[in-house]
């Protein structure tokens, strides 16, 4: 896929771990992304036993399937090959496209096995510039966010990108769960689209749709959002994801806005003609 050629931006229903280790609810959020047109399903994949902090391995947490160790829980959420098999299937046969963001050097030789669109790269990891070329060695379109970066970092990322991916799209973004309105900095979709002169998304954690609308009337060609089948759902992204009803009303948005913010060019429409006509002077 190009995404330079994208004629109305591409959607991402970003599920992650929102599945709860679920395949039922992975299978109904998949569902309700077809239903609302979006483009994409996302999930996330990671070793835990390498991704979770030595320190954090061990500590006690409280889950629905009772208390275990954090890598316990990690372990508990995450899909594997035989998931992966199935929902490659599954989102085949709709068809919608689906992909991962990867957390680790494994998960990107897993990602790799699949014919998917393109390869995610998380704002955690942006830094991680081995880990960067890795991803772009895949020859997979590679989606980086750029969240909780500073411009010098996504620099370095970029030139990584720019020397060894077949193409890279960037992802604005703001890291907190939920981002707060005054610190979403949507003006930096134009200021990155100057920068670099490549394709810029935006991936968004905050409460409501109309920011994320914005985005996309500032250029955003990519678009992903957190989805859930409800937001009191147990787990740490519910709360700050797009409910299915969200998602559709989103995507009608999205859509409205290259009608709405039309050509640049001054016309006299026709639906203006009779009212000129009538209260204009001759």
């Amino acid at each position: 896929m190009d995404f330079k050629d994208l004629k109305r931006p591409y959607l991402i229903a970003e599920i992650g771990i929102n599945h709860n280790g679920d395949m039922q609810i992975a299978k109904k959020l998949i569902d309700a992304a077809f239903a609302c047109s979006w483009d994409c399903v996302k999930f996330q994949k990671r070793n835990p036993d390498k991704c979770v902090p030595q320190d954090q391995k061990n500590v006690k947490k409280e889950t629905p399937w009772g208390t275990m160790t954090y890598l316990e829980y990690k372990h508990r959420i995450e899909f594997g090959a035989k998931e992966y098999d199935y929902i490659d299937k599954y989102c085949r046969e709709k068809p919608i496209d689906w992909s991962l963001s990867v957390w680790d050097e494994d998960s990107i030789k897993f990602a790799a096995k699949y014919k998917i669109p393109f390869i995610k790269v998380p704002s955690a990891l942006i830094t991680d510039l081995k880990l960067l070329k890795m991803a772009c060695d895949t020859k997979l379109p590679v989606i980086i966010s750029t969240g909780m970066s500073t411009l010098q970092e996504i620099d370095a990322a970029v030139e990584v990108l720019k020397k060894h991916a077949s193409q890279f799209v960037l992802m604005h973004c703001n890291s907190s769960y939920p981002a707060k309105l005054d610190e979403l900095n949507l003006n930096m979709i134009p200021k990155l689209i100057e920068r670099y002169g490549c394709v810029v998304g935006y991936s968004g954690h905050e409460y409501g749709l109309d920011s994320t609308t914005v985005a996309a009337a500032l250029g955003a060609k990519v678009i992903e959002r957190h989805i859930t089948l409800d937001h009191t759902m147990w787990g740490t992204d519910h709360s700050s994801s797009v409910e299915i009803q969200g998602m559709d009303k989103l995507y009608k948005q999205i859509n409205s806005v290259g009608k709405i913010l039309g050509d640049g060019v001054k016309y006299v429409y026709e639906g203006e003609k009779k009212v000129r006509d009538k209260l204009r002077c001759k």
